[in-house]
């Protein structure tokens, strides 16, 4: 037996020995959760948060090392400050440490390399227990013990150790030295950055029977894998591309299951601007669990005016070369595209994310048909999203005629193509088809079946209706120098 006070205990219970050991280190004053008077975070888009602690504690007057568990695993601790509420500029901090070496039976066992541990053996004929000193040797990949004047590898029993080292934490915890100039009671803030929590926004918008309205409604997704809880937290959600400096920071966040909470439907959150970004404020508290994934209301909108377009989008390439046959049965686009404008009855910043579209089916039921990324779209500008590729609607191309001109200068070129372009539509409706041709160089068309606009310098745009059952050919000739 040792001489000090063992407490004997499995390693399979170890971890909470570890808590009830360091609720014993008495030179230490331990703030809890359980002061916790309230806590606000704000999450940005890049997996960055900024959380504010704010607990009651009784410290001494004078120096005091103040213990404050349950910070985030992932605190940035350059970025923590803290601060008295109820007495501005009475605590003088003189250092601060970060704990993140949590108790485990593996780490526990390292921290005991070259010291001495109790075996404890138990006689399986008997049920006797014996115990014997031991030496740790090594603790990577396995246990190395000298044990008397011999060296056994594995466990061949219960290890047990006199202490828990200083240094090991059952949650991580920030551990400040400061000097107490004021009152023993104290409201202190902590503030810090913390990776581990993010954001996302996502949408989800139904088109009506006609595909010229829809109705849109947002959701922010939250994640927490921070390796803490925020309990009837203030939230608030900053949209916009924050610049940080690039730095490694310690990798406490776990791949684990999240839990999907969805919450009831309520108000959008309100918005205001922040800088160069937007900030989103939930109107209640709401806690975010440790290793969670959590949904709350960002917006919603009913009525949006939509404009539905089929979209054909060929190449530059084939307007310098002879190709004949370019394409058969070519896939058409499928966009939709709405304006986020109050006259559309919207006119909101929409962070980004990702935006689905659903459409009734003639029973009444909502089937999915698309989706698509928005970025950061504020307030007046479209959205555009494109849902697929059309079923029913198809296109064959081919090259006509390619000849290559004289050249009109030295160490330029000069081409002229034909084309036609059969657009069938196997709908029992009319459909307009958008053909968008990227020609580069200096162009222009000496001759088409159906008229084009100029939409840019590098772009030729046809507006072309097919009947219902129907098809309709596009032919056109171009001439490009370069």
């Amino acid at each position: 037996m040792f001489k000090h006070r063992m407490i004997a205990f499995a390693v399979t219970s170890l971890i909470s020995f570890g808590a009830i050991a360091v609720e014993n280190q008495s030179e230490e004053i331990r703030s809890t959760l359980n002061d916790q008077q309230n806590v606000a975070v704000t999450i940005y888009n890049s997996n960055l948060a900024l959380v504010k602690d704010t607990r009651k504690v009784k410290i001494k007057t004078g120096l005091n090392a103040l213990a404050l568990r349950d910070v985030s695993a992932q605190i940035r601790p350059e970025t923590a400050l803290l601060r008295s509420i109820n007495a501005p500029g009475s605590l003088v901090l003189l250092e601060q440490n970060f704990d993140f070496d949590l108790l485990t039976p593996q780490k526990i066992l390292e921290k005991y390399v070259g010291k001495t541990v109790g075996i404890v053996k138990t006689n399986p004929t008997t049920g006797v227990e014996t115990t014997e000193q031991a030496t740790v040797l090594s603790a990577n990949n396995g246990v190395v013990l000298k044990v008397g004047n011999r060296i056994e590898t594995g466990l061949p029993g219960r290890i047990v150790y006199d202490d828990v080292p200083a240094n090991l934490r059952d949650r991580p915890t920030l551990v400040t030295q400061i000097n107490n100039k004021g009152a023993t009671e104290q409201t202190v803030e902590l503030s810090y950055l913390s990776g581990g929590l993010g954001w996302k926004a996502d949408y989800v918008a139904e088109l009506n029977d006609k595909e010229d309205k829809l109705d849109l409604s947002g959701w922010v997704t939250l994640t927490n894998t921070s390796g803490a809880s925020y309990k009837n937290a203030k939230l608030q959600l900053v949209a916009g591309d924050v610049n940080r400096v690039q730095q490694q920071m310690h990798p406490m966040a776990k791949a684990m299951r999240g839990e999907v909470m969805m919450a009831d439907a309520v108000a959008p959150m309100a918005e205001e601007s922040l800088l160069e970004y937007h900030l989103y404020t939930l109107d209640r508290p709401t806690t975010i669990a440790e290793n969670q994934t959590k949904q709350v209301a960002l917006l919603s909108a009913s009525g949006i005016p939509a404009r539905k377009e089929l979209v054909l989008k060929g190449a530059d390439y084939y307007y310098t070369g002879q190709y004949g046959e370019i394409g058969t049965k070519m896939k058409v686009g499928v966009f939709i595209e709405f304006d986020n404008k109050e006259s559309s009855k919207l006119g909101l910043p929409l962070p980004k994310g990702v935006l689905r579209v659903y459409k009734k089916d003639s029973a009444g039921n909502a089937q999915f048909v698309g989706e698509d990324n928005i970025d950061h779209t504020p307030k007046n500008e479209s959205v555009r999203l494109k849902l697929g590729d059309a079923f029913d609607v198809t296109a064959d191309k081919k090259q006509t005629d390619f000849k290559t001109l004289p050249r009109p200068s030295k160490g330029n070129s000069a081409f002229e193509s034909a084309f036609e372009l059969t657009l069938k539509n196997a709908k029992k409706e009319k459909v307009t088809v958008t053909v968008q041709e990227p020609i580069s160089g200096d162009w222009k068309i000496l001759s088409e079946s159906h008229p084009h606009t100029k939409a840019n310098s590098h772009l030729a745009v046809w507006k072309i209706d097919v009947p219902a059952e129907g098809k309709t050919t596009l032919t056109y000739r171009a001439q490009v120098k370069y």
